[in-house]
């Protein structure tokens, strides 16, 4: 069972007792993360089913542009004649060695720890990811030996982008240096990894393993393969308890200078303190608000450019980096409820910065500072995101200097023009794109087909176009006249078109496009929820916003989340998986968004006057989120996405920023 303990989040699962198959095991994830980017992640049985997974993904550009280093290691107790295998690899649909039989225990803190029962030894290994470097430790704790043991430790090495795989032909080669060894490929790289265990003599062997299958790359339609070289192996005589500490890091070159030593007392500490901070800033008193207050901060990195450090939102692991979209929406979450105020200071004044043409990015390359614009809505998002970072930091000054302006030159941009045919029609609501563009957060294309092509006039993009002109009037009131008057009258005029245009009545819900020739687009998507949830909702009805909450419950919502699609629509896919283009198809075609429970319990709350009744069923709505962050797929976060047919398997991203930001705003406002 899972279970938690005060004031840190601590997962246990017992794996001896469980009775649970390998399969299922193999589902259920960890992940550790730093400040930089870089990442450390694999199964509760430590066998990798993923490209993605493995002990350092360090990055190089910080907090992008990841190298896969350290993947795995063969770790074994000799007693004799006895070998007992400690780690756990997929080879052909066979598992050599076996290892998980051997794992007792699976705990999550600070760190991860595996606990071992062995005849000869008991034992715990832990991981832990430092915060200040692209740095993984390992820590065997032998706390009881009955008898002399041997240990080894042999690590498999990759050096290649960890969208990538690795083959045989890789050019690696390693040499000792001071207190370890440093790899390297032979021909000039920008990085290389250092390998170091004190207490363990290593043994020179460069051998390559073949053919190491990865389980979910193969169920993605993708290369499911990989050879792993290793330079050696540590080995040690063990004949009373004793601690061993293993060590893996990035290095820029041939690591020839002393490394920093490794205290793991210091590490634990460290890592302690850090989210003991985050849990009293943000003043989370009950264990699932503390969870949560620690799960946002996966997300949260410094983003290193050649003028400054800034922060910056990570969209979700393994492998996303910094949107625009994603950033803003998440922002509230994962800085706003949890009160770390100069970090969404910073993440919203870095994308401030690089705005162009009256268009904020909607995100940063992978492997430079470059700023990509591609979306409508992440600007009208940003201008959310910053109106709600006055009110919950009461920032005036840093609002009215570096925000405002650039909210005000959205607005203009839009009004009267801006990229991809962005600008206000004679009715006042935003058209954006055509037949070959895909500007909104549906975007799946695929070899040139857009599945979900929504161009025109969106509901989402109108209602916080509407949110957006409401913003400006609301806070020129008693700052300007002329101002307040000026985006007052934009707001009635959009209000009154939105009802118009996007109410169907003979639906009873809102359409979700209006396309430039004035027909409609009525397909029952969860676009329409932001109508209700934002903080000024277009001039709807109450009885129309009652319907909206009602058909979205009705046909869209699961215990995960919101449907993209209604089943009863002849285009709904039910599933999310298999080759690129087929998970494409079904991407926003009925997949279940998680962090589309945030809108829909918004507007819940909303439409029941935030009733003692409504929240305590908003709390029933969240309550399989909520389970699912602790007990599914990746242990201590949330999927991005699950298949929209029961049982809802989890998909996509097994760590997505806005899953867990509007998990934590939903429990904020039924808490609240």
């Amino acid at each position: 069972m899972l279970t938690f303990q005060k004031t840190r989040e601590t997962c246990t699962l017992s794996l001896s007792t469980s009775g649970k198959a390998i399969d299922e095991l193999l589902g259920k994830q960890w992940l550790l993360t730093n400040q930089r980017g870089s990442y450390a992640s694999s199964t509760v049985v430590g066998c990798n089913t993923s490209s993605y997974h493995g002990l350092l993904a360090a990055s190089v550009n910080q907090p992008a542009d990841r190298i896969m280093t350290l993947a795995n290691c063969l770790e074994m107790v000799i007693s004799g004649p006895e070998v007992f295998d400690l780690s756990t690899f997929e080879f052909s649909e066979r598992f050599a060695p076996a290892g998980f039989g051997h794992i007792k225990r699976f705990r999550r803190d600070v760190g991860v720890h595996f606990d071992y029962d062995l005849e000869p030894v008991q034992l715990s290994k832990s991981i832990y990811l430092l915060r200040e470097s692209d740095t993984v430790v390992l820590a065997y704790d032998f706390a009881e030996v009955k008898r002399p043991i041997e240990f080894v430790v042999r690590p498999f090495v990759v050096l290649r982008d960890f969208h990538g795989l690795q083959r045989s032909y890789a050019a690696l080669r390693c040499k000792p240096v001071e207190k370890g060894i440093s790899v390297r490929h032979e021909a000039p790289s920008k990085v290389g990894l250092f390998l170091s265990c004190p207490c363990m003599n290593f043994q020179d062997d460069p051998q390559w393993w073949f053919n190491f299958v990865y389980r979910d790359n193969k169920v993605r339609g993708q290369d499911f393969t990989e050879d792993l070289w290793t330079p050696g192996f540590f080995k040690c005589r063990i004949d009373a308890p004793a601690e061993i500490v293993f060590r893996a890091s990035l290095c820029q070159r041939w690591c020839d200078v002393e490394p920093p030593i490794i205290d793991i007392s210091i590490i634990k500490e460290d890592l302690q303190k850090h989210r003991d901070t985050l849990i009293d800033q943000a003043g989370a008193r009950g264990k699932e608000s503390q969870v949560l207050c620690l799960t946002a901060d996966q997300f949260v990195v410094k983003r290193k450019t050649k003028q400054v450090e800034q922060t910056a939102i990570l969209a979700g692991f393994p492998w996303f980096a910094a949107w625009g979209r994603d950033s803003f929406i998440s922002l509230p979450g994962l800085l706003l409820c949890t009160k770390r105020f100069e970090e969404a200071r910073s993440v919203l004044m870095t994308f401030a910065a690089v705005a162009d043409e009256g268009m904020i990015p909607n995100r940063f390359d992978d492997r430079s500072d470059e700023a990509h614009f591609n979306s409508v809505d992440a600007s009208l998002w940003f201008i959310n995101a910053a109106f709600q970072y006055l009110i919950a930091a009461e920032d005036s000054k840093t609002f009215a200097q570096d925000l405002l302006p650039v909210i005000r030159w959205i607005v203009d941009s839009y009004e009267k023009g801006a990229r991809f045919n962005i600008h206000a029609d004679s009715d006042g609501l935003i058209v954006a794109g055509d037949q070959t563009t895909q500007l909104t957060w549906m975007d799946a294309k695929c070899n040139g087909v857009a599945f979900t092509p929504r161009w025109g006039k969106a509901v989402e993009v109108n209602a916080l176009w509407y949110n957006a002109l409401c913003l400006l009037a609301n806070y020129y009131v008693s700052r300007s006249f002329e101002s307040s008057r000026r985006y007052r009258v934009m707001a009635e005029k959009v209000g009154e078109s939105f009802c118009r245009l996007f109410w169907n009545p003979q639906k009873s819900y809102l359409n979700d496009v209006v396309l430039p020739d004035g027909s409609v687009d009525a397909t029952i998507r969860p676009n329409q929820i932001f109508a209700v949830s934002l903080p000024f909702s277009p001039l709807l009805s109450f009885e129309c916003k009652c319907a909206v909450i009602d058909v979205v419950q009705k046909e869209l919502l699961t215990p995960y989340g919101l449907r993209t699609l209604s089943p009863s629509d002849p285009a709904y896919k039910g599933s999310c998986e298999g080759p690129q283009r087929k998970r494409d198809e079904a991407y926003h075609q009925g997949t279940v968004w998680s962090y589309l429970m945030g809108p829909f319990v918004e507007g819940y709350l909303k439409v029941n006057d935030f009733s003692r009744s409504s929240k305590r069923q908003a709390a029933k709505f969240i309550q399989p989120l909520l389970q699912h962050l602790t007990e599914e797929a990746c242990m201590g976060s949330i999927s991005e996405i699950f298949d929209g047919d029961a049982p809802h398997k989890p998909r996509g991203c097994f760590a997505q920023a806005w899953s867990v930001a509007e998990l934590i705003r939903a429990n904020h406002l039924i808490e609240g």
